[in-house]
């Protein structure tokens, strides 16, 4: 059994500095962490867990290449102007 002594609790602020290693917006970073934690949030769990897990994901790797690619299989229709 893990216990908190053995786990490094880190606070959410150091959580979203190491984020923003990848993501420079802001703005941007809050968009992306709050779709992947809807994404991957599981029932009966804490989502305060949920969203320091996908804060630590996108310290790892970089969250804005995941979603360029995602925007690139799914082209945007341009209206043409009248």
């Amino acid at each position: 059994m893990v216990t908190a002594e053995d786990k490094e609790i880190e606070m959410r602020s150091d959580l979203i500095f190491g984020a923003l290693a990848h993501v420079k917006n802001r703005y941007q970073l809050c968009q992306l962490a709050s779709k992947a934690t809807r994404k991957l949030h599981k029932p009966n769990t804490r989502l305060q867990d949920t969203t320091n897990d996908v804060l630590v994901r996108f310290h790892e790797a970089s969250p804005v290449a995941n979603h360029a690619r995602a925007s690139e299989q799914h082209p945007i229709q341009q209206r043409r102007a009248a």
